[in-house]
């Protein structure tokens, strides 16, 4: 338990806490959002893995489920005891019960308002948005251990708006120009913001390949750093080595990464818990790193 916000988060083992579990349920689906009961109640009830959160006196205040083929669902927290971290601490026990059941590959069907609490947890939306129960919905998914392909510019705005928001304090950026269909899009933009000025305070260190294009374009992304500068620092490679790199990557510390073989594309491979490859990639960012210029030109502009 949490001193601040002191509950408790276990798995369902008997009847009686899963009927606890299946109030809460009630009270946040049925009796707040206003979905169907014949909805919120079905088959996989029996055959899924359950947790419940419980406050200091052990009345019921979270619950969540694991379904057989990996699917995290019915997430609800009870209105007063939400933003106090319980959802994040049902999420995380439902991942390690999924661990301990031999499930990689995880997924669940977000609510829009929640996205971001599942992106910290590595989850990366896919497919566009549709409705259940009347309610906005996205697919996000969590792929534990291994890689997963980046095929087109939608798929890598998601896995970089996880990337971003996963990151606990640093993030590496390596890129040709700043990207500007990549980072200077709103969703990635505002989860630069988010990562910048939130609890965490995140610090983003970008390696660019040609700062004078960027500059000269005008990006988002270089105005966005202007006002949050003590978070966001800029070099330009120098070394004729350096400069021969024809790839791209964003790099968080929590294992996530972005790899594009070929820096104007945004295609590539990328992963979300594989800590010892993304050491690899920022070990390989930090000499780099130290024998390029800081980008004066950006100071210019205030940045």
């Amino acid at each position: 338990m949490s001193a601040a916000a002191p509950f408790r988060v276990a798995i369902v083992t008997d009847a009686g806490d899963l009927a606890a579990a299946h109030a809460v349920r009630t009270a946040v689906f049925v009796d707040e959002q206003g979905v169907p009961a014949a909805l919120e109640r079905d088959a996989l009830d029996a055959l899924s893995r359950h947790v419940l959160a419980t406050d200091a006196d052990g009345r019921p205040i979270g619950a969540g489920r694991l379904a057989p083929d990996g699917r995290i669902g019915r997430l609800a927290v009870r209105s007063d005891w939400r933003g106090r971290g319980v959802g994040e601490a049902m999420l995380r026990a439902l991942l390690d019960a999924a661990r301990d059941a031999g499930l990689r590959d995880t997924y669940l069907h977000a609510q829009l308002q929640a996205m971001a609490l599942y992106a910290r947890a590595g989850f990366v939306a896919e497919g566009a948005r549709y409705e259940e129960a009347g309610i906005a919905h996205r697919t996000m998914r969590r792929v534990a251990g291994a890689t997963f392909p980046v095929d087109d510019l939608a798929a890598a705005l998601d896995t970089t708006v996880t990337l971003i928001a996963a990151a606990r304090r640093t993030l590496w950026l390596r890129t040709r120009d700043l990207d500007p269909d990549l980072y200077d899009h709103p969703d990635v933009l505002a989860a630069f913001r988010r990562a910048a000025t939130g609890r965490r305070r995140v610090q983003v260190q970008v390696l660019l390949q040609d700062p004078s294009t960027a500059q000269r374009r005008g990006s988002a992304l270089l105005a966005l750093s202007q006002r949050l500068s003590s978070a966001f620092a800029f070099r330009a490679v120098e070394d004729p080595v350096d400069r021969e790199f024809a790839g791209a990557f964003l790099v968080n510390d929590v294992g996530g990464f972005h790899v594009r073989p070929l820096g104007h594309r945004v295609d590539g491979e990328a992963a979300t818990d594989l800590p010892g490859r993304a050491r690899q990639l920022a070990q390989q960012f930090a000499p780099v790193w130290e024998r390029s210029r800081a980008c004066s030109e950006f100071r210019a502009l205030g940045i």
